[in-house]
């Protein structure tokens, strides 16, 4: 078990170098608390190299790839179209801050783990667990990933720290949209014509839905905006009359 555990964790650590999901967990970092961020990709990574050894080491099958980065791709999109939306808490909203984590928590877990089903890591831990201790595989793969994935968030947390709220929005949907379309054209490079106009449907669906509602959002923040400053400035008048 422990030599399994050694070299899974080796192999999954080097392999999650420079990979999308590093960039996933800094872009995560960048917008969310770490502490956050680092629980939902533990649990993630926990389940997805579970469903790993799962199929590696009891059943020996493959899974659909394909149709699993068109998912994940889309979830991508959604997640990309969220940031643009921004956060704009007034006094009564920050009560709710807890409800938002739990949010948080649960849209950066789901996305990470859609986006690691069918990747070289999920791929090189059910090749690792037909040959080895499958407990040491998925304990070994698991830790393997999360420290990877933590340098990532580390490196996310000091950015966000020199850098303005707008840029760092606009650049964590950037990097999500590009996640998007890496996912969707993986998907997609091998799928029937009716899977990829339905994928295509989607995505403008998405997109044209997803357009409007931050439109609406943001004219929501500015007018809201403009009342409190009416507020501020008759109080203000008031006060010297």
């Amino acid at each position: 078990m422990t030599a399994a555990l050694l070299l899974s964790f080796g192999v999954i650590f080097v392999a999650e170098l420079g990979d999308k999901s590093q960039l996933m967990a800094m872009t995560y970092a960048l917008r969310y608390r770490w502490w956050v961020v680092l629980a939902a990709i533990t649990v993630a990574t926990t389940a997805v190299h579970a469903v790993s050894v799962f199929f590696g080491h009891f059943l020996g099958l493959s899974i659909p790839t394909d149709l699993i980065s068109i998912v994940a791709g889309l979830a991508m999109l959604v997640f990309g179209l969220w940031t643009l939306r921004g956060d704009d808490l007034d006094d009564d909203e920050q009560t709710k801050a807890d409800r938002v984590g739990k949010s948080v928590f649960f849209a950066v877990m789901s996305s990470f783990f859609l986006a690691e089903l069918g990747d070289k890591t999920m791929l090189a831990t059910i090749t690792l667990s037909t040959d080895n201790n499958w407990l040491g595989v998925w304990i070994g793969s698991t830790i393997g990933m999360v420290a990877a994935d933590a340098l990532a968030i580390a490196i996310g947390v000091l950015l966000g720290k020199h850098l303005p709220e707008r840029a760092i929005a606009y650049g964590a949907a950037v990097l999500f949209f590009v996640f998007a379309g890496l996912l969707l054209a993986e998907g997609l490079s091998a799928a029937s014509t009716p899977v990829v106009v339905g994928t295509v449907s989607a995505v403008v669906v998405l997109v044209g839905v997803g357009a409007v509602y931050i439109r609406r959002v943001h004219q929501q923040r500015a007018r809201a905006r403009l009342d409190r400053a009416r507020e501020v400035v008759g109080h203000t008048g008031e006060g010297h009359s």
